[in-house]
């Protein structure tokens, strides 16, 4: 008997997979909990929609990402930190204030997980600071810090 697995199972497959299976297992186990269901026509045609409509979703997601990137890039975010001594900067930066700084200056909302600091930026000047906006596109991003 054909299945459509639902969820994913270490045995079987993954979600959205089509197998073949005994009429006695997909009775007794897949169907019961729910794992899988049986590939008929309308269900293979409703997998075909729903995989369709994912590449869909996901692409739109991509040219997203790729067009913040871009938005991102010749911006420059201004932070303003206090000064101790010897003029050097009192306390650092964090992917929060980034991100702060960010939706204040430009209006453009960054989660703070996704900005990625190499180490603390624990002194005044300009950094280069990457944003992973999605698994393919990475943006970069530069963070001025100024005496306050």
């Amino acid at each position: 008997m054909k299945i459509i697995l639902l969820k994913d199972d270490k045995k079987l497959g993954k979600k959205g997979d089509t197998v073949e299976v005994s009429e006695g297992y997909a009775r007794n186990y897949i169907l019961p909990q729910k794992i899988g269901i049986e590939a008929n026509a309308k269900n293979m045609n409703d997998l075909k929609l729903r995989k369709a409509h994912e590449d869909k979703v996901a692409k739109e997601q991509l040219d997203a990402a790729k067009k913040l990137a871009a938005e991102l890039e010749p911006k420059q975010i201004l932070i303003r930190m206090k000064a101790g001594e010897g003029g050097k900067a009192f306390g650092s930066v964090s992917s929060k204030e980034i991100a702060v700084a960010c939706r204040d200056q430009y209006g453009i909302d960054i989660d703070k997980k996704k900005i990625q600091l190499p180490e603390n930026i624990k002194s005044f000047g300009a950094y280069e600071v990457s944003v992973k906006l999605h698994p393919q596109v990475t943006g970069k991003l530069t963070v001025k810090v100024i005496e306050a």
